[in-house]
């Protein structure tokens, strides 16, 4: 059987999460039968641990090396073709700075942001706003800034989740709806409205709450300007993916303003695989499992500028 290495662990603040998400794909592609799948868990920025002998490698690593083109141009060195998006692109979505100058510069709507070091005194742009850092995953140090006396702790999160090092991104919070649209290959998946309880959408009512509820736009409902909401979420979640040469599974996020207007969050070209993921959950509404929801995926694995 040919044998597919499924990449995990690393070393970034989302090893955790990606062990998880790992875990699951060698389970949902071994559920298949029709591979010889490798659980490889990465414990530094190489590919020693990958045995002789793979022919296709999915990438369940989460942020650093696995998202931010390191492991990607491993793999291009090694010829093997990996899932989700070429090393150039990692890196630019990876880069959350990089990634909102792109946008702008391609029209692609995305919110007002602005740039805060370690000793900004208040939030550069007008309340509510969102803090990050600008190459995190995960929600990791990330905080919605309602009030002046938010801001320092909000500011430190940041700043924490990187090591106290260089500038985080202020940004605007659009009030409204959140939403989030896997891409596989150009094709736009079922749109995913994400409805927190109090209404933001941290780390933990990410990966530990289950009162965050996930439900499928419905193709019938208008913005009240008769627009199709999963039509706007679609052509804006697809116009982003071209935007930053994205191939393969990448997820977007998207808020959606109360008069219908779109705005892309960020690019996730390693999206999870947990319990809690949205992927595949996508994939799996029209009735695929767990592991043919993989295969699609890894079947669009390619390396270098597309060689399959």
């Amino acid at each position: 059987m040919e044998k597919i290495a499924v990449l995990m662990g690393g070393l970034s603040n989302e090893r955790e999460v990606s062990l998880e998400s790992g875990r699951n794909v060698v389970d949902g592609l071994k559920s298949l039968g029709i591979y010889d799948v490798v659980p490889v868990v990465i414990n530094a920025e190489n590919l020693d641990e990958m045995p002789e002998g793979v022919s296709r490698v999915f990438i369940a690593l989460h942020g650093g090396w696995g998202e931010n083109g390191g492991v990607q141009r491993a793999l291009d060195f090694r010829k093997i073709p990996y899932t989700g998006p070429g090393a150039e692109s990692s890196r630019v979505a990876m880069d959350k700075i990089k990634t909102k100058m792109i946008l702008e510069f391609t029209n692609v709507p995305t919110p007002a942001w602005s740039l805060a070091s370690p000793d900004t005194p208040s939030s550069p742009l007008s309340l509510p706003v969102v803090v990050k850092p600008p190459a995190d995953g995960s929600s990791v140090g990330i905080s919605k800034v309602s009030t002046a006396q938010d801001w320092q702790a909000a500011r430190d999160a940041a700043f924490a989740a990187q090591g106290g090092q260089g500038t985080v991104i202020v940004e605007e919070f659009i009030a409204g709806r959140e939403f989030t649209v896997p891409v596989l290959n150009n094709q736009a998946w079922s749109p995913i409205e994400i409805i927190a309880e109090n209404g933001w959408y941290g780390f933990d009512e990410k990966y530990r709450s289950e009162k965050t509820m996930y439900p499928f736009v419905s193709e019938s409902e208008l913005t009240i300007k008769g627009e199709k909401i999963a039509d706007i979420l679609r052509k804006t979640a697809l116009d982003a993916y071209k935007a930053l040469g994205c191939r393969g599974i990448t997820r977007v996020d998207i808020r959606l303003s109360p008069l219908g207007r779109p705005y892309v969050l960020e690019l996730n070209t390693s999206p999870g695989f947990t319990s809690h993921s949205l992927v595949p959950k996508a994939g799996m509404r029209e009735g695929a499992t767990f592991g043919e929801v993989c295969k699609k995926i890894l079947d669009c694995a390619t390396y270098g500028i597309g060689k399959k």
